[in-house]
């Protein structure tokens, strides 16, 4: 089987709460799902899930060959499982932090790596969808979602095609970051 025929599914989620409101990152299992948002490669379209739909979020992710996204071991996946009766670090996974963490010894966030790599930015922030929340703008935290997961995506298949991706470092040079995304 080759890439392209592979369910590859891009996943990013956004919370009811904050770190701070349920006492520290250590219990992101408290956060909860306000939003959760995947690219299936598989139905080549997005889904949106509430917290109400987040068993279907699950099947899916449970059916994929590989997730990709950017942070997800370390926020996504332990907010997750606070949902799930199954292991969902059994499910192969590519977190592109950690990855790029691995090649340059620090992390960046999203925003650096997209300016950098695609010349495009991210829409907002995490701490903004949780104001979203608080004011019940669910359509503003699908939206910011939904665009993550595609920088995400794009950031993904940018690096499998040219084999790297590009972040400014601290004194504004655009540096290379080798890759090797092709998920077999």
């Amino acid at each position: 089987m080759n890439a392209s025929s592979k369910n590859i599914v891009y996943l990013d989620i956004e919370t009811q709460k904050s770190s701070f409101e349920v006492g520290g990152w250590h219990k992101k299992h408290l956060m909860r799902l306000s939003i959760g948002v995947i690219y299936s490669s598989f139905y080549n379209k997005y889904f949106i899930f509430s917290e109400q739909e987040v068993d279907q979020l699950l099947r899916m992710l449970r059916q994929s060959d590989c997730i990709v996204g950017y942070n997800i071991v370390g926020f996504d996946i332990p907010v997750l499982e606070s949902y799930s009766v199954f292991n969902l670090s059994d499910i192969p996974c590519l977190d592109l932090l950690i990855d790029i963490e691995k090649k340059i010894s620090r992390r960046i966030k999203l925003d650096q790596l997209a300016k950098a790599t695609l010349g495009i930015g991210k829409t907002g922030h995490g701490l903004q969808a949780l104001q979203w929340w608080k004011e019940g703008k669910l359509l503003d935290i699908a939206e910011y979602c939904c665009y993550d997961v595609k920088i995400t995506k794009l950031i993904h298949e940018y690096g499998m095609q040219h084999g790297k991706v590009y972040y400014d470092n601290a004194e504004g040079i655009k540096e290379q970051i080798p890759v090797n995304w092709v998920i077999s």
